[in-house]
């Protein structure tokens, strides 16, 4: 962090937030030691608290009205640079209007499993959509983009067999693996290098496969899928791409980065979410359909999880119609993305050089990252944060996403926001 002059009252409430956050923080790590209780973490968890009490505590904030790039929290009207709603779909009329017959028609739930009550026609259609959209035999749709990760990577890894996961992964794949009986070996983010020497290590195991994001959701680095692909065939693995933050985002058709690599043939399994583009929840797997049958009879998230809800089904198919047929949206987007990328880096703020909507500020310290997102909501900004253990430690970050329907009046807010704040934390120069 430069060394750089701050006005006193601001120096003041740092070194008063940092003393108390770091003091209290130490403290609790060795408050619970003489305590044996299976419960004596919970009893003894007060970080929450602390940093409630510093006027910090970035979470669970209520939000009362929503818009695609506008929130009201606490009455009061702020742009939103926490949302992964990227094309705007959550608040599509038609969207809206497509959930609205599906509720009216089936009602709120569907009141037990795909598996057994549970499947209506709706997700068959929404299946065969899929499908038809990504060029694929069959897809599954789940219930979250997070059951389809674990639910497919817990069935798929046996005993006998061995995943290549990225570290950046999300904590879905690393759930899935962890549940699975197979083993897992995790590769340094986006180094081929290391995933080559791994897959030599293990070059005499039948059962290998390598499973990765295709944007990883806290950098926003797109994985090296062309280098992953030829690797996978040298080493006869099988690849399992999550597209969960490239649908909609990447690809001349929104097919995600496997369409912008031109690589969709040699994915074998295609995991995706309606969470975000697509602006609803949910989740997919896509891929040969003796894959999907595998899955649809192995997966216990998948057999044992209720359905996902009719409105989000029948909003979804609408989304991904719109998605699949106009590009526009997706063209405001880059178009964002290039121009708050731009801005950040003639700040002298390091950010990647491509069309992903997802942009960290890098800060570093936990406490100045929880005050940093405190002034940004006090100039009207609603961002995302992610500590430890979200990200490594002293990686503290604010976590920007953008979309489609940010105006370059939202955009130059953001960044003046930004630029001021860092200067007054010390962390931009005066």
């Amino acid at each position: 962090m430069p060394k750089t002059s701050l006005d006193s009252d601001s120096a003041k409430k740092i070194i008063q937030i940092k003393k108390k956050f770091d003091f209290e923080s130490s403290h609790l790590n060795t408050s619970f030691k003489n305590d044996e209780s299976i419960l004596s973490k919970c009893f003894n968890y007060n970080a929450p608290d602390q940093a409630k009490d510093l006027g910090i505590y970035p979470y669970f904030r209520e939000i009362q009205e929503t818009g695609t790039s506008h929130v009201v929290i606490d009455g009061k009207r702020v742009v939103t640079i926490s949302s992964n709603n990227y094309l705007g779909l959550a608040k599509d009329p038609n969207v809206i209007k497509a959930g609205r017959e599906a509720l009216e028609k089936f009602g709120i739930g569907c009141t037990g499993s795909r598996f057994l009550n549970g499947t209506l026609d709706l997700h068959r259609v929404l299946e065969e959509n899929i499908s038809n959209f990504l060029g694929r035999e069959d897809s599954i749709v789940m219930s979250t983009g997070f059951q389809a990760n674990q639910g497919t990577i817990s069935c798929i890894l046996g005993r006998q067999d061995v995943a290549f996961s990225d570290r950046e992964n999300h904590a879905s794949i690393y759930e899935g693996c962890a549940v699975a009986s197979g083993k897992t070996m995790r590769y340094r983010h986006n180094d081929m290098d290391h995933l080559e020497s791994l897959l030599k290590k293990n070059s005499t195991v039948k059962g290998k496969i390598i499973i990765t994001d295709s944007v990883f959701s806290m950098s926003g680095d797109i994985a090296n899928l062309p280098e992953i692909v030829k690797l996978a065939k040298n080493y006869g693995a099988s690849l399992m791409v999550d597209e969960a933050h490239g649908l909609g985002v990447l690809g001349d058709r929104g097919r995600g980065a496997c369409e912008y690599f031109n690589v969709e043939k040699e994915v074998d399994i295609y995991v995706g979410t309606f969470s975000k583009s697509l602006g609803s929840i949910g989740g997919f797997v896509s891929a040969k359909k003796s894959i999907t049958e595998y899955i649809r009879h192995k997966a216990a998230a998948f057999i044992f999880t209720a359905a996902l809800p009719p409105a989000s089904v029948g909003g979804v198919i609408e989304g991904l119609n719109i998605l699949s047929s106009d590009s526009r949206r997706r063209n405001l987007l880059h178009e964002n993305t290039a121009y708050i990328k731009r801005g950040f880096f003639d700040m002298g703020i390091q950010v990647n050089n491509n069309q992903v909507p997802i942009v960290p500020i890098l800060i570093g310290d936990e406490a100045l990252t929880l005050y940093m997102n405190r002034l940004l909501f006090e100039d009207g900004v609603f961002a995302g944060v992610a500590v430890s253990p979200v990200v490594p430690p002293l990686k503290a970050m604010i976590r920007t996403s953008y979309t489609c329907a940010h105006t370059k009046e939202d955009l130059d807010q953001i960044m003046l926001s930004f630029k001021s704040n860092l200067q007054k934390l010390g962390i931009l120069p005066q």
